[in-house]
């Protein structure tokens, strides 16, 4: 295949900037999908992807347009999947850079432009949403844009996802500036797996970026960091659902169906090489530098509700694995809640959205602690130690450094003073602010736990909507906080442990103790629900005990049949905290949830 005749791009953007839509257009323009099998969001697989409107797993789908083959591959807006747009700016040549007229640019747009450019993508910067922003509102982001890529306003290409208008222009800018691949040399053929998926019958398979030579149905290949080797049984393209083929050639972008059943054998990132001696190009052929490891941010620890599901969220946590690179999880235990796992998350939405997924497409419902950060703790005379569960938090640690963030606020001039007021809610610190085109950016430090907690909701409150948040790790700091145990009926429950800092320790304390009252069912005896630091009770509520009219049953008489039968169920109640009932108090799944939300 003449590769002046393919181009691989991506769309990137901030999310609810209309990456989709757009792709939709692209579909239908190139005619990939029939107007009668259209459906908003087309390319967005995943049920969630519909209810949230955003767009979780990147996309690749192969169109046809005017002659040339373009790879589209439509990403992720967050900011916690910016792994997954990572791995996409690898796999292409070029870019979109989408900005919705109606709100210029945000913090995330500025983020992905930066990515792009260490990917060393060719840009093409669109304006989307034409046809409901003002004229001044599209001209004002034409100028933001076309100042950002250092290209003129002329270069700007303006889009509305909705209508279709401009979209044929868009098409052809791409199909002109972005460069094709190259052809490189080599005896063997060499690709790069950038995604992945599990089939029941074909096994993993791998999403493909071929860079050398070519990939054909049934020949042997070998991932080089595993050393894995296995016959291609099946090689195709997206169009957007899965086409079998005969092979993939340099410069193309499709998948291989490897027929390999163990999660463990397929590393992200990882060299495809096929050739007639695997043993001597495995010794001489070179591996892609693959992708670096994300660093999980965010801990939370997984239970199944049923303990006899623990094999099946297993197996379910593998396979979402091979799709979600970024997922990380050990086993963990808990007395209460059973066996279970404690995963990494790069963010608290990516963790939302597994515990969805675990739910909806392998029918394993689950309970979760309270999502949490990790810690460096100096122990007395025994070094330093990391922990990311709360519950092996030290009770008397010499120093503790937590992770911190910097923060990147966008907002427009008129909400710039309710996001600084932020600062009352949040630890910020080294706050600073400065003009971008017609907007204002606020950059500060946070500790990484303020962030994850609800940072996000806040801003987008006290912004309308209209201030954008993105963040990097910059390294710890010292931390003021300590552990608070949640104890009921004077047992800690451990999913329920938290490291908070000082000076929001009573607050959370009162929180939780009057949530758990609400929450908590009556039983035969008084609960006492309390929060505990160091083993000081800060918080307490109690619920009283579940009381039966033993007397309804008497009518007339002396008053002192009452007070027998009266007495008579005091000593039972004490009875019952004597054999110990009291200490098998089960907490059940639904008011883990409950008190989970915020």
């Amino acid at each position: 295949m003449d590769l002046n005749n393919i181009r691989n791009f991506v769309i990137i953007a901030h999310i609810d900037h209309g990456k989709s839509t757009l792709a939709d257009r692209f579909l239908e323009v190139t005619g990939t999908v029939a107007a009668r099998l259209m459906k908003p969001q087309y390319l967005d697989q995943l049920e969630l992807e519909r209810e949230r409107g955003i767009t979780i797993k990147m996309a690749p789908v192969r169109m046809t347009y005017a002659g040339t083959i373009l790879n589209l591959i439509d990403t992720p807006g967050h900011s916690d999947f910016g792994y997954e747009v990572s791995r996409a700016l690898t796999a292409v040549e070029g870019g979109i850079l989408l900005v919705d007229a109606t709100q210029g640019i945000q913090a995330q747009t500025l983020a992905n432009y930066e990515s792009a450019k260490r990917a060393d993508l060719y840009l093409i910067g669109a304006v989307n949403k034409i046809d409901v922003a003002s004229l001044e509102q599209v001209e004002a982001t034409v100028k933001e844009l076309a100042e950002l890529l250092g290209s003129s306003e002329s270069e700007i290409v303006k889009v509305s996802g909705k209508t279709g208008e401009g979209v044929k222009e868009l098409l052809v800018t791409v199909m002109r500036r972005v460069p094709p691949p190259k052809r490189r040399g080599g005896s063997w053929s060499r690709g790069l797996v950038f995604d992945s998926i599990y089939d029941e019958h074909k096994g993993i398979i791998a999403f493909l970026r071929v860079f050398d030579g070519e990939f054909k149905t049934f020949a042997e290949a070998e991932f080089m960091a595993t050393g894995v080797r296995f016959k291609m049984k099946e090689i195709g393209y997206f169009s957007p659902a899965m086409k079998a083929g005969e092979s993939l050639g340099s410069g193309e972008i499709g998948y291989i169906a490897t027929g390999i059943k163990d999660p463990d054998k397929l590393k992200i990132g990882d060299t495809v090489i096929a050739t007639d001696d695997l043993r001597v190009a495995a010794s001489k052929c070179e591996p892609f530098p693959g992708y670096q490891e994300p660093n999980p941010v965010v801990f939370v620890s997984f239970y199944p509700e049923d303990p006899a599901e623990y094999d099946t969220l297993r197996q379910a946590l593998g396979h979402l694995r091979l799709n979600d690179a970024s997922l990380r999880f050990e086993s963990d235990m808990s007395e209460i809640l059973g066996r279970g796992f404690k995963g990494g998350f790069l963010g608290r939405l990516h963790f939302e959205i597994t515990a969805d997924r675990l739910e909806r497409e392998f029918k394993v419902r689950t309970v979760h602690s309270f999502p949490s950060v990790a810690y460096q703790i100096k122990i007395k005379n025994n070094g330093w130690i990391t922990i990311t569960n709360p519950k092996d938090f030290p009770a008397d640690p010499a120093e503790v450094l937590e992770p911190i963030v910097r923060t990147e606020i966008l907002t427009p001039p008129q909400y710039l003073g309710p996001v600084i007021q932020l600062k009352e809610l949040f630890r910020f610190s080294h706050m600073e602010v400065k003009t971008v085109g017609a907007k204002t950016l606020v950059t500060a430090k946070l500790p990484l736990a303020d962030l994850v907690s609800d940072l996000d909701d806040k801003l987008k409150s006290v912004s309308e909507g209209f201030a954008s948040l993105s963040y990097e790790p910059m390294g710890w700091e010292r931390g003021e906080v300590v552990k608070m145990d949640i104890l009921v009926a004077e047992q800690i429950v451990p999913g329920l442990t938290r490291i908070l800092p000082h000076v929001e320790l009573e607050r959370e304390a009162r929180r939780t103790v009057e949530k758990l009252k609400e929450l908590l069912p009556r039983v035969q005896f008084t609960q006492a629900i309390q929060a505990a630091v160091n083993g000081k009770i800060i918080a307490r509520e109690t619920i009283p005990a579940m009381r039966k009219d033993v007397t309804d049953y008497l009518y007339g008489g002396d008053r002192t049949r009452k007070m027998k039968l009266w007495k008579k169920q005091q000593r039972g109640k004490k009875r019952l905290k004597a054999l110990g009932v009291k200490s098998q108090v089960k907490i059940p799944a639904s008011i883990f949830k409950e008190l989970l939300k915020r």
